[in-house]
């Protein structure tokens, strides 16, 4: 008896299947398709929120002029070391890229995508405004180097210190599932908590760290309105924050090495630290590139740190993207430049999707 179906039902699961899809690809095109085209139009006009508001017809078409006047200014020039410290970490990219790609530590395309980035980061960096010349929007770049910076900070710590835990947690004990828990805890709280905990730890009167640097003889720092360390602030209330999700995705990758690996390697004299160079970190490869690409995208969206933690300041040192674009939509309303800000956020984070979706698909092959 045959079990092929005919072209009828073959039709009818078709139809189910778009039936069943419909709900969600209405509500995605709803919620998602249609405000980034929206956004992409608005960021095309001169966009004033309260003039629009009252009259539909007060915005003007103006093209490309937005992204000119946000990205741009008069007399651009570049030059190697305009910002010694992104342009270190983007040399530092591209020589991480060949040093892991000649170890095999990481797939061809990821460190080709690395060293890309790197070198992105390095020329990018390097343009400046010359000595007659100045940007149109003084604010955007430094802000956005402020952005980069901190994510530069915060993905390695994050990676780094979620891997250690991880690979000191991965045994099965009572123990070791409470302090899973505990190291877990602090993903679940919102950003408005994170803040106010960090807030009182880096307070120079009564915080636990002021209280610490006191016992040791020292002088408190005042963290968050220092600009010397109000970057460092958010940042380190930031990797506490973002551990959970990071080790629970380490832990997933350790759990998935054999055992058998490890009792081999015994044999050869590789035990404790040779085995984690050696064995750990290699079969660890997608699972390290999954959240750093996860961690690079989350963290370009920073804003409740920056925006309760310091404001932004002291002297917009702790500025970020995000804030920037609430700021300017929101309190000067010009929307259409903020939309553009917007768009070129998007792109960043695009880029770095596509990097995830091309890895993902060179470690499935």
């Amino acid at each position: 008896m045959s079990n092929a179906k005919s072209p009828l039902q073959r039709l009818n699961e078709t139809q189910s299947a778009y039936l069943l899809l419909l709900p969600f690809l209405l509500t995605y095109g709803l919620f998602l398709i249609y405000p980034f085209f929206r956004g992409v139009w608005i960021s095309l006009h001169d966009w004033n929120l309260l003039q629009v508001a009252f009259n539909p017809d007060a915005k003007q078409f103006v093209g490309l002029d937005n992204y000119v006047r946000v990205m741009w200014g008069r007399n651009i020039e570049w030059s190697p070391w305009a910002r010694p410290v992104l342009q270190v970490l983007g040399l530092l990219g591209v020589v991480a890229s060949v040093a892991l790609n000649r170890t095999r530590r990481l797939t061809s395309l990821t460190s080709v995508a690395l060293g890309l980035a790197g070198a992105a980061l390095f020329l990018i960096s390097g343009v400046h405004a010359g000595e007659e010349g100045r940007w149109f929007d003084r604010r955007f770049w430094p802000t956005v180097g402020n952005t980069v910076l901190f994510v530069g900070l915060t993905v390695p710590g994050v990676t780094i210190s979620a891997l250690l835990i991880a690979a000191a947690l991965n045994r099965e004990t009572r123990a070791m599932s409470l302090l899973r828990t505990l190291f877990f805890l602090s993903q679940v709280l919102s950003v408005t908590v994170v803040t106010l905990i960090w807030q009182i730890m880096f307070s120079p009167r009564q915080g636990l760290i002021a209280n610490i640097t006191e016992l040791a003889g020292g002088s408190p720092i005042n963290w968050l309105t220092d600009e010397r360390f109000a970057m460092a602030a958010i940042v380190i209330a930031t990797i506490w924050w973002s551990l959970g999700i990071a080790m629970i995705l380490f832990l997933a990758g350790l759990q998935d090495i054999s055992k058998d690996l490890f009792e081999a390697g015994a044999l050869d004299n590789c035990t404790g630290v040779r085995a984690f160079w050696h064995i750990t970190l290699p079969n660890l490869k997608r699972t390290i590139t999954l959240v750093i690409i996860l961690q690079i995208i989350l963290h370009f969206q920073v804003f409740g740190q920056s925006h309760l933690m310091t404001q932004g300041g002291p002297n917009d040192e702790t500025q970020v993207l995000v804030r920037y674009i609430y700021q300017t939509a929101f309190r000067d309303s010009e929307l259409g430049r903020a939309s553009a800000m917007a768009v070129f956020l998007f792109v960043i984070m695009g880029a770095f999707s596509v990097v995830q979706f091309l890895v993902g698909r060179e470690e499935n092959d």
